[in-house]
């Protein structure tokens, strides 16, 4: 079978390659370049991050790992669908008091997307698309669809950021990594000679200020409390996330929390802990993996961040791309413009993108 790698530099790419090689598969490495040329950002940007302008040293590692495992190598230029898929709309949701999550989109649009889809009009042959994520790709037989489940090892698990995959993107994709530890993946690096075996992992989407790629001017208003009172001054809602509790400045009797904005005003809401809990969110934008979708109340899980366990919920749909998710348990810091990703058994049923908390 032919198979196009997705190569990041990084240990987990670099073992599916390897690991595929080994199995008998013609092998294909490709990186997607994201980092448009002509950017300029003044900040410290590190080379762990997946936007950074130190990406050519990340094409150069997967370059040379490709070359030691003597299979054919291509950096292709996914930067024009990146700024308007994924940077575009990080600027747009910030500036709406909303806090977007890049990797969602960038998965959706670019990685399983842009990347195969530029390696196909370059004339690359391939039969399958792999990658190095934590999660696992099953096919279920009565249904007839694909599903996404959790990975095995629960501190890498990165299906909450895949869950905007389209049936004909996951029947096209392997992910050998599913069902391996990240310390069982570093052991197969070293035992293939793979130079990154101990190679840190990618910290985040981008490492600098966020200044940098919002490019917005400061635009000075008020900290406040739910019932109007002012504590203070910011320089912009979208140095803000629902949540947040440092960097505020404001003196307290105790923390303060950010609990949202009121963007017409300027204002970012602040308060104690207790008041950041919520019962519920409404969730816009789903789309549905295992299922097709509901018409009538569901109890599963869900998690409205991708570090935490999935939490019980019901879930009752609203029409049209909305659904309200109800939790058994309050909830903390419920962003609008983060997802919401709904479980069963641990497979991914859909999800969709927080409107408001209730």
């Amino acid at each position: 079978m032919k198979i196009l790698v997705g190569m990041s530099g990084g240990v987990d790419s670099s073992v599916v390659a390897a690991m595929l090689k080994k199995q008998g598969h013609e092998v294909i490495g490709a990186t997607m370049s994201i980092w448009d040329k002509n950017t300029h950002f003044s900040g410290n940007i590190h080379a762990d991050s997946c936007f950074s302008p130190h990406e050519e040293q990340d094409v150069e590692t997967a370059r040379q790992i490709c070359k030691d495992l003597d299979i054919p190598y291509y950096v292709l230029d996914c930067s024009k669908r990146y700024k308007q898929m994924v940077l575009d709309n990080f600027k747009q949701e910030y500036k709406a008091g909303r806090t977007p999550n890049p990797c969602v989109m960038c998965n959706s649009y670019i990685k399983f997307s842009a990347l195969p889809d530029e390696a196909a009009a370059q004339g690359i042959e391939f039969d399958k698309f792999a990658t190095g994520h934590y999660s696992q790709i099953i096919r279920n037989e009565e249904t007839g669809r694909y599903q996404i489940k959790r990975g095995i090892d629960a501190t890498k698990d990165q299906s909450y950021f895949l869950y905007r995959l389209t049936q004909e993107q996951l029947g096209r994709v392997l992910m050998p990594l599913g069902n391996m530890t990240k310390k069982q993946v570093r052991e197969l690096a070293l035992s293939y000679g793979l130079s990154v075996s101990d190679k840190p992992d990618s910290q985040d989407f981008y490492s600098g200020d966020i200044n940098d790629i919002l490019q917005n001017e400061p635009q000075i208003g008020n900290f406040v409390t739910q019932d109007g009172k002012v504590l203070g001054q910011h320089q912009g809602i979208w140095n803000y996330t629902v949540g947040q509790r440092r960097g505020m400045g404001i003196a307290a009797e105790r923390p303060l929390y950010v609990l949202g904005f009121n963007k017409d005003k300027n204002e970012v809401i602040v308060g104690f802990e207790e008041e950041c809990e919520r019962s519920g969110l409404i969730a816009e934008n789903v789309c549905w993996s295992a299922i097709s979708g509901i018409s009538e109340p569901l109890d599963c899980e869900a998690k409205i961040r991708s570090s935490q366990q999935p939490t019980a919920v019901r879930v009752t749909p609203l029409g049209g791309d909305q659904i309200q998710v109800d939790f058994f348990t309050k909830q903390k810091a419920i962003a609008p413009g983060q997802s919401v990703v709904l479980y069963q058994n641990d497979v991914i049923l859909g999800g969709g993108i927080i409107k408001n908390s209730l």
